[in-house]
């Protein structure tokens, strides 16, 4: 117990560390950062350019994620118009191969969060083929709650790990 907590601690003083500037602040929403950018989609982020049919094109200029509420998988008005544009984007790039990612938060047990992540990711890549994407561009993977997007144990946190993400397959 006493390891978990040091290692909450610790994250903590990671994240308070880090600072945010005003350009950087609006781009949490739908467009924001995932995971598999690293410090490239940040520079990227903070320019405001992205390599076409690149990742950080896909993260800076549609959004590579959408969100879902508590114990959901059905897709909001937001979630529709972030997919919209990612289809249009996808259809621009015939090329480029998706993952969608399907994650929960961390509550409710390890297989329950499993099957939530896939409905999810499943619910999103349906909307992409509905939008006319070729399906065998699209893959889905669950990851449930093992890779959370945000760590904390509140309402904040487990609002931004309730998502499908987008990421190109290289």
């Amino acid at each position: 117990m006493f390891k978990k907590y040091l290692c909450l601690m610790a994250a903590l003083v990671l994240v308070s560390a880090c600072g945010t500037s005003s350009e950087d602040q609006g781009t949490a929403g739908s467009s924001g950062a995932s995971a598999y950018d690293g410090a490239a989609g940040m520079d990227a982020q903070r320019l405001g350019t992205a390599r076409p049919g690149s990742q950080d094109d896909l993260v800076v200029n549609v959004g590579d994620r959408v969100f879902f509420g508590f114990d959901r998988y059905d897709l909001s008005a937001e979630a529709r118009a972030t997919l919209d544009r990612q289809a249009a984007w996808l259809n621009k790039y015939p090329s480029v191969n998706v993952t969608v990612e399907g994650h929960t938060d961390e509550r409710g047990t390890r297989e329950y969060n499993l099957a939530l992540g896939e409905r999810r990711a499943t619910a999103a890549r349906n909307y992409l083929v509905a939008a006319g994407v070729d399906g065998g561009r699209l893959r889905t993977v669950s990851y449930g709650k093992e890779v959370p997007a945000v760590p904390g144990s509140n309402e904040a946190a487990w609002a931004q790990n309730r998502r499908a993400v987008s990421v190109i397959v290289e």
